[in-house]
C-alpha cells in the first residue's frame, strides 16, 4: 500500500513538470526554408509604385509555386477588389 500511495505521488508531481517541459516558448530552430521560399522582395514594398507591386507579385508567386496557398486563394490575388 505503501508503494502504490508513493507511486501515485510521484506521478502527480512529475506529470505536471513534464508537460510544462515539453510546452517551452521557444521560437523555431531554422526558418532558412520558409525564408528561400518567401524570398525578401517584400520587405520595404508598399504597393505605391509599379516596382512595389512587381515585389509583391513576386512573392505571392513563390508562396503559391511552394503550394503554401492554395489555387484558389492564389487566383484572387490577381483579381481587382475595388468594382
Amino acid at each position: 500500500m505503501k508503494q502504490r500511495i508513493a507511486l501515485t505521488r510521484s506521478v502527480a508531481l512529475m506529470t505536471p513538470a513534464l508537460i510544462l517541459a515539453g510546452c517551452g516558448i521557444s521560437g523555431p530552430a531554422d526558418v532558412t526554408g520558409l525564408r528561400r521560399v518567401i524570398g525578401t522582395d517584400l520587405l520595404g514594398a508598399r504597393g505605391a509604385a509599379p516596382a512595389d507591386q512587381r515585389r509583391i507579385d513576386r512573392t505571392v508567386v513563390s508562396l503559391c509555386a511552394a503550394a503554401l496557398w492554395t489555387s484558389a486563394e492564389c487566383g484572387r490575388h490577381g483579381e481587382r477588389g475595388d468594382d
